[in-house]
């Protein structure tokens, strides 16, 4: 999965995407300190994999990971080039989802591009960039569907519905808040419109508000209502915090979060709030010389989460031995489990469970 992080220039972006991922992009008080994007590889915390990794004592120990990529900051004017603008826009339009960073705490000693702190504003003006790059690629998909229907009347749906979208679009909505089935949604997937990418708002507070009454600040409030009518995410996060926590060891962040109050750090968080955006979830294979996690997306069969593997253990599917990790716990090992006929033999249409623990049997 590959998330991209975006936002005006010093609304904390890149303080979090260091603090996220280590990763050391440069961080300073000033607009377009990140030219290139920069990317971080993080590993998906999970603990399932680190009992499983003490039962089975395995040589490797693989989690699943997330690419962050840090988008140079933008400013009005982008989709027409201003700016580093155009440069910005060809990054975002490669990752799956957007992690929109939103100031919202007042601090004199940071300066902001626009003068004054107004969350709306901000997500306006990076919205509305978005958008009109959209109406750009949009238009010329509807003038190539007009040509094309001439001759074949059946696009008739597909000249209607993208027509819709570009009226969406030009109310300054995104792509994603138009109704559509199924057949809509594989119509828009190809035309790979910004808007439409899922989004989470990520709303940096200050460490007092963020550690005390989070729904006393205006800013914030302002962000969920907007997230609310959008169909978007909104996670509250201090970047400061996830700064001061960045080079601290597993025992230490523990600790430092339980005197804060918190029970899970942002990046955590961010890592939950983004899999349950796109509909993600993990299962497990666990043995001797690996236990490993692999991300795929909620309802996929077997045989398909077997091609995650290898494509010849989709091609050779046979079956899946399946138990979920609490059964597996439970029993206290693999040979308990069996013995209690807890494994389970499944075939091509069994639709995988987040925490399943499989075994893929297959022929070719």
């Amino acid at each position: 999965m590959k998330l991209g992080i975006v936002g005006l220039p010093n609304v904390g972006k890149s303080t979090l995407f260091n603090a996220i991922t280590n990763a050391g992009a440069q961080s300073a008080n000033y607009p377009f300190c990140t030219i290139d994007p920069n990317i971080g590889v993080v590993s998906v915390p999970d603990e399932r994999l680190d009992r499983l990794t003490e039962m089975y004592k395995p040589a490797k120990t693989t989690h699943a990971v997330i690419e962050f990529v840090d988008i140079a900051g933008l400013v009005k004017g982008a989709s027409k080039g201003e700016g580093l603008g155009n440069k910005f826009l060809a990054n975002i339009r490669e990752v799956d989802a957007i992690a929109h960073v939103v100031r919202c705490f007042e601090n004199d000693d940071v300066v902001h591009v626009e003068g004054s702190i107004d969350p709306l504003r901000d997500i306006e003006t990076v919205n509305l960039e978005l958008v009109f790059s959209d109406m750009e690629m949009l238009e010329r998909r509807i003038d190539k569907t007009a040509k094309m229907l001439k001759g074949d009347k059946s696009l008739q749906a597909e000249y209607d519905f993208m027509k819709m979208v570009y009226e969406t679009l030009e109310q300054g909505r995104p792509a994603r808040s138009a109704e559509c089935t199924p057949e809509q949604e594989e119509m828009l997937a190809s035309v790979a419109l910004l808007t439409k990418k899922p989004v989470i708002y990520v709303a940096n507070l200050s460490e007092a508000d963020f550690t005390g009454n989070l729904n006393e600040n205006p800013h914030y409030k302002k962000v969920c209502e907007l997230a609310a009518s959008e169909k978007a995410e909104v996670l509250p996060i201090c970047a400061q915090i996830e700064a001061d926590m960045a080079d601290m060891e597993d025992e230490e962040k523990k600790l430092f979060l339980a005197e804060l109050g918190l029970e899970s750090s942002g990046l955590d968080r961010l890592i939950k709030s983004s899999y349950r955006l796109l509909g993600l979830i993990s299962f497990l294979t666990a043995g001797a010389p690996e236990v490993r996690a692999w991300t795929i997306t909620r309802g996929t069969k077997a045989p398909q989460a077997a091609g995650k593997i290898h494509s010849d253990f989709e091609r050779g599917f046979i079956r899946a031995e399946v138990i979920s990790y609490d059964e597996l716990m439970a029993a206290g090992s693999m040979a308990a489990a069996k013995e209690n006929g807890l494994v389970r033999s499944e075939g091509k249409e069994y639709v995988m469970k987040d925490g399943d623990i499989v075994l893929f049997r297959f022929n070719v």
